[in-house]
């Protein structure tokens, strides 16, 4: 029977209302524990807390909270990692190398997948991966990495090269440019060889 996450037991809601209270977006979630009963967190992840993420923003900017909800459910017998974020980066714009501010906030839902033949299960445009692809690491218990998964997305939405859209790229020019001397054209020596034959 697939649980949603609506409907979940009292017990399982006093250990989320404490798991809400935490600044620290939990680095794996315990599949053994929570896939069948449902997962939710929620709280405020400082963006430098996200070790690659962290290696593109500027240091020019003051870097603000991301405001994070999690949710993991199943639905139609399929695991889905769903989840809100709100809140932006400043990365280094690539033409004025100022801070540029991007908007990181969106809905995520991704399907988890046990198995191919559980592809049919979802909707085309519904994003899958499967669970022996992202859980490498051999533990007594599947663990799944939680905060990984939310930093790819926040990765995937992140420009490879930041621009303002009216900026303009500072150049600036030092000396002449020298001009560019006029070579002969070498097919010319063939052209006066050609009435000569």
């Amino acid at each position: 029977m697939s649980s949603t996450p609506i409907n979940k037991p009292s017990a399982l809601q006093a250990d989320k209302a404490s798991a809400t209270t935490s600044a620290n977006l939990p680095e794996h979630i315990s599949l053994s524990k929570w896939e069948d009963s449902g997962f939710e967190w929620a709280g405020q992840v400082a963006s430098r807390s996200f070790e690659r993420l962290n290696a593109l923003l500027t240091t020019e900017h003051l870097q603000s909270d991301l405001e994070i909800k999690a949710n993991l459910y199943r639905r139609n017998n399929v695991l889905h990692l769903s989840f809100t974020l709100t809140g932006e980066v400043w990365l280094t714009c690539q033409r004025c190398l100022q801070p540029i501010a991007i908007d990181l906030t969106d809905d995520y839902d991704i399907a988890l997948l046990d198995n191919e033949s559980q592809v049919r299960l979802v909707g085309e445009e519904q994003d899958c991966l499967l669970l022996d692809e992202i859980i490498t690491e051999p533990a007594p218990e599947r663990l799944l990495p939680l905060k990984k998964l939310v930093e790819d997305e926040i990765l995937l939405k992140t420009p490879m090269a930041p621009k303002h859209d009216d900026c303009e790229m500072s150049v600036e020019q030092f000396g002449e440019i020298p001009e560019e001397e006029e070579n002969e054209n070498p097919f010319a020596a063939l052209a006066s060889l050609k009435g000569k034959l």
